[in-house]
């Protein structure tokens, strides 16, 4: 397997999907801004875009994938029995969590956003929003089997590509925004459920090369699923800290008004480089790794840890530094128009600022929490996040009250921080990583690479000022160039200091 060649396939779709996700909550900013109607939308988005980001972005593959291809490697019949087990099981657990939180939506909306409480059109609004969209989970983490089986055959454009769908069916409602009034927020929520189903169809017509559902609801619970299971419930919560640390962030921000929408698009920014520098890197790496843990091919395992952690470096810290020094025009530049007021701008640039500080922590995450699901370890990395989790919601709730909704974003960049040394600690006394030689002098220049080109990109945003301030109509288009210049300069001059080799494109692992 090629890393960077096979991260660049998945960073491709992936880049598409947030761009598009980008252009949707330009719009949804235009048309609700911080409203009413945008937190209870929100609210209702949050929980099935928290499954699809805790299921599609490699956290199912952290349980599915080695016990996975560990049976492939013995032979494809036996691949397939394991898979149909594990899908009839899935099926029918999704279908009754489905079904009863539907009954109890009341009960679920009252937890993730306790806030709405006192306002009753508000968490009425919230209720209703909810149970429309919350048949997405099954979608998608049906969606996300099928991925998971893709890519251990090493085929991530489709699984990449998915979630492209549900930008799509929403951008499609937005565009008719102006004659939909309130009702838009309904619109939407229906059009959630309604691209969960589509992708789930376009996946099955990808995934049945390799695997055709067999529904068989008379099974029993052998030693692999049972194995399996007691996997996922530790992978879904040590893979998805960062995500869960957002939703407890929702959740302490609802009792401020606006606060759930600012950490919203605060949370769209730093997730588009996240979504490369971390969850691509995790997701690809994982079927390579397994494989090679299975066979104990040490170097090659060595090899490939540090060349992920290597490629994660270079990709998150200069992006890291951007967000820290231009947090507000990257805001303003992006969703500033319409509804989306000054004060909106200054409230989510000031939490993009502190989520920015944690994006290299974010990405390392995902990629330490890898070598262990190779490893088949769910629980190292879970008691590490169970502890980043306690004391993010610690540090939220003491000082919530204080200074209000900045605490969040604060939180949780320590707290991951926290979880991605804890993570790195654990791995070295348990001897599944270490460094060689060639990641320290790389992770030098790459360090001093990035700090280059974030004094050039500070340079062009003092350049472009008068362009990017907040009631310029065009100011989308200077940032956009400086980003483009910015990380123009930032390749050429890895490549001129050796920090990125562009023969390492052709290396296989």
């Amino acid at each position: 397997m090629n890393l960077v060649k096979s991260t660049g396939t998945f960073g491709f779709y992936t880049i598409i999907s947030r761009l598009l996700g980008y252009l949707r909550d330009v719009l949804i900013a235009i048309f609700l801004g911080t409203s009413f109607f945008a937190d209870a939308f929100f609210v209702a988005f949050r929980i099935p875009n928290t499954f699809r980001r805790l299921f599609a972005e490699g956290t199912f593959n952290a349980a599915f994938v080695p016990s996975y291809t560990s049976e492939l490697v013995k032979s494809k019949s036996k691949s397939n029995i394991f898979a149909n087990e594990i899908f009839n099981l899935l099926f029918l657990s999704l279908f009754f969590l489905v079904l009863i939180a539907e009954i109890f939506m009341p009960f679920v909306v009252s937890l993730i956003a306790p806030g709405f409480i006192e306002d009753k059109e508000k968490v009425e609004t919230a209720i209703n929003l909810t149970r429309i969209t919350f048949p997405f989970l099954m979608f998608v983490c049906l969606s996300s089997f099928f991925s998971a089986i893709l890519n251990s055959h090493n085929k991530f454009a489709a699984a990449s590509a998915a979630p492209i769908i549900l930008n799509l069916v929403l951008i499609a409602i937005l565009f008719f925004g102006k004659y939909l009034d309130d009702k838009i927020i309904y619109y939407l929520s229906y059009g959630v459920s309604i691209a969960g189903l589509l992708q789930l169809v376009f996946l099955y017509k990808f995934v049945n090369k390799f695997y055709s559902i067999k529904f068989n609801f008379k099974f029993r619970l052998n030693k692999k699923v049972k194995i399996f299971f007691k996997k996922l419930l530790p992978s879904i919560f040590s893979s998805g800290v960062t995500q869960i640390n957002i939703l407890v962030g929702t959740i302490i921000a609802s009792f401020e008004a606006g606060a759930v929408s600012y950490l919203y698009y605060a949370d769209r920014i730093y997730q588009i480089n996240l979504a490369i520098a971390g969850i691509a890197i995790g997701v690809v790496i994982l079927p390579q790794l397994s494989k090679h843990v299975y066979l104990k091919k040490k170097n090659k395992i060595l090899q490939m840890q540090n060349k992920a952690l290597e490629l994660s470096m270079f990709l998150s810290l200069p992006a890291s530094i951007a967000l820290f020094v231009g947090s507000e025009e990257i805001i303003s530049a992006l969703f500033g128009y319409g509804s989306f007021n000054q004060d909106a701008v200054y409230n989510s640039a000031r939490a993009l600022y502190f989520f920015g500080l944690g994006l290299p922590a974010f990405a390392m995450i995902k990629v330490f929490s890898t070598f262990f699901f190779a490893n088949h370890d769910t629980k190292t990395p879970f008691y590490i996040s169970l502890i980043s989790v306690t004391l993010n919601i610690f540090i939220s709730i003491y000082y919530f009250e204080s200074i209000g909704f900045i605490i969040i974003p604060i939180a949780t960049t320590f707290s991951s921080w926290f979880n991605s040394f804890m993570l790195f600690i654990f791995l070295r006394k348990k001897n599944l990583f270490e460094f060689n030689n060639i990641f320290f002098i790389r992770f030098i220049k790459i360090v001093l690479v990035s700090f280059i080109m974030g004094i050039f990109f500070k340079y062009l945003i003092l350049f472009f000022e008068n362009r990017l301030i907040y009631d310029y109509s065009f100011k989308s288009f200077y940032l956009v160039l400086s980003v483009l210049l910015s990380f123009s300069f930032y390749i050429t001059l890895s490549l001129f200091i050796k920090a990125f080799k562009y023969n390492e494109i052709k290396l296989k692992y």
